[in-house]
C-alpha cells in the first residue's frame, strides 16, 4: 500500500443472526450500487490507493461528483483515506473486501 494510506482495520467478523447479515449486506450493495462507485473501488484495487486528483483524471466525472462517492463508500467502510497535505489520499479496506465476499458467498 501506498504510504500516504492509513494503516487497514481488522476483519470484520461475518454477523451471526441472518439478520445482522442481511443488513451488514444491504449497506455494503447500497454503497457499490453505483458504477461510479464501482469504477472507483477497481482503481484503487489496481492501484493499491491514489489521490482524489487521479481518480478525476481517470474518470469522466467532476472532482464534487468523484468526492460524494467517495464519501458514500467511506461511510460504508469500504474505502479509507488520509489526509496528506493538500491531498487526500485513498484505499480499499481490504477487510471490508473480505466481509462482503463472505456475505455473498452466504446467500
Amino acid at each position: 500500500m501506498p504510504r500516504c494510506c492509513p494503516p487497514a482495520k481488522p476483519t470484520p467478523p461475518v454477523p451471526k443472526r441472518e439478520a445482522d447479515a442481511n443488513e451488514a449486506l444491504a449497506r455494503i450493495a447500497k454503497a457499490l450500487g453505483h458504477t461510479a462507485r464501482v469504477a472507483i473501488v477497481r482503481l484503487l484495487v489496481r492501484r493499491e490507493g491514489c489521490i482524489v486528483g487521479d481518480l478525476v483524471e481517470e474518470l469522466p466525472l467532476a472532482q464534487s461528483t468523484i468526492s460524494q462517492h467517495l464519501k458514500q463508500l467511506k461511510d460504508a467502510g469500504l474505502i479509507r483515506g488520509e489526509v496528506d497535505g493538500p491531498r487526500t489520499c485513498y484505499c480499499v479496506e481490504p477487510g471490508a473486501v473480505a466481509l462482503f465476499k463472505a456475505l455473498v458467498e452466504g446467500l
